[in-house]
């Protein structure tokens, strides 16, 4: 019956796809928000809070780094720390991005468009 219209059927096959998908990755995005991870440095010194997308939202220093000749201490342990943090949340964003695709039945390895 809809011979004489191509492949009409599938295009629109595949634009319900697409809309899964946009809806799928609106959702993982929400969720990025919500999930922390925390980095550390000095062993334990100095502790980040961030977003799984990467928003720092806390920080925790131990009182005993603020000893005014080891400024330089100081701030090396905080930026580690955010760095430790940045690096995290980047991984479990990855993460998520990776179960999403496959929970599409996406090919491993396959970026989504995020």
């Amino acid at each position: 019956m809809l011979k004489g219209l191509g492949g009409l059927g599938d295009m629109a096959k595949m634009m319900k796809a697409a809309q899964e998908m946009q809806g799928k990755m609106e959702a993982l995005t929400e969720e990025m928000a919500r999930i922390t991870v925390t980095g550390e440095s000095g062993a334990g010194l100095v502790r980040c809070t961030a977003t799984a997308k990467g928003e720092l939202t806390g920080l925790e220093i131990d009182p005993s780094i603020f000893v005014p000749s080891e400024k330089e201490v100081a701030e090396d342990l905080i930026l580690a720390a955010i760095k430790d943090t940045q690096a995290k949340a980047a991984a479990r964003y990855q993460q998520e991005l990776a179960r999403l695709a496959e929970s599409m039945g996406l090919p491993p390895g396959m970026k989504l468009p995020m």
